[in-house]
């Protein structure tokens, strides 16, 4: 059974994350700024990581080690979270989102390099299908809003792309040591030591609702947001980067995308819908 508890994380983490993704911009829609999400999250990732320790009779890992690698994972998540924020108020959503969405590109890379992950055949080739996936699936027509003046955000994408990439790696390799729950409990520490930095991004000049379609909706959301980065770092304890990272990365938009398709009766582009038929190709080969 441990064998294959990995692609039951997984598969969770995906489905959480897929949700997360079809109502993610609920809150903000409704006058709660994005960076002010960014805080809800952190404390809903208390939770869950009150769970995890439970699980472990609240015994975590003190070391030096551990500490810079469980906090190493969450800076570098969080981190690109809060860099994310600024890098689309700097360029095109259009042109950020493809660049990001190829991290796992890194994470099976330093996989391959540093820790020796091998897959079949047959998987690589869904490695292959996924990471082909991955940008079709975050694709969107240019806007309208003309000429981008400064290319700073270009540098900030790639930061964010390198970010999450190592991220992956970061957690495969601390599950060699470490508990996930204390991976799990570090990253929520880092992501709450970030929060002040998110509210210091936060335009208050603008109307912010308050209410329970503000922030209320926003901890509904974000918890799905936190429970499957709980699974995820399972997924990475049990399984292979160079297969979770890309198969997490390749199905979750997929999900986003059909739930928007059904709520919102939002009709993927062409090549969105290309990416979903890869993607799902890609899931069959690598699971």
């Amino acid at each position: 059974m441990e064998s294959s508890l990995w692609l039951v994380y997984a598969v969770v983490t995906t489905l959480f994350w897929g949700v997360w993704g079809a109502f993610i911009e609920a809150p903000e829609k409704r006058g709660f700024p994005a960076t002010l999400g960014y805080v809800v999250w952190s404390l809903t990732m208390v939770p869950c990581a009150l769970v995890a320790l439970a699980l472990v009779d609240w015994q975590v890992e003190r070391d030096l080690r551990s500490v810079l690698l469980g906090s190493a994972a969450g800076l570098l998540g969080a981190g690109g979270q809060l860099v994310l924020f600024d890098t689309l108020r700097r360029g095109p959503a259009y042109l950020v989102f493809p660049v990001i969405s190829l991290s796992p590109v890194v994470s099976v890379f330093l996989s391959v390099v540093l820790l020796g992950e091998t897959a079949s055949p047959r998987a690589w080739a869904g490695i292959a299908l996924a990471l082909v996936a991955i940008p079709l699936l975050s694709y969107q027509p240019p806007d309208r809003s003309g000429p981008v003046k400064s290319r700073l955000w270009v540098v900030m994408a790639v930061a964010v792309f390198l970010a999450w990439g190592i991220q992956a790696y970061v957690l495969r390799f601390a599950n060699e040591t470490m508990r996930s729950e204390g991976i799990f409990f570090y990253m929520t520490a880092t992501g709450l030591l970030l929060a002040p930095v998110a509210v210091w991004m936060t335009d208050f000049a603008k109307p912010i609702n308050w209410g329970l379609t503000g922030p209320g909706l926003a901890a509904l959301v974000q918890v799905l947001n936190s429970i499957g980065a709980l699974t995820m770092v399972y997924a990475f304890r049990y399984g292979k980067v160079i297969i979770v990272s890309p198969m997490i990365n390749a199905l979750a938009p997929v999900i986003t995308i059909a739930l928007s398709l059904l709520l919102y009766r939002v009709v993927p582009h062409p090549v969105v819908r290309a990416g979903m038929v890869l993607a799902a190709v890609a899931f069959y080969l690598m699971s």
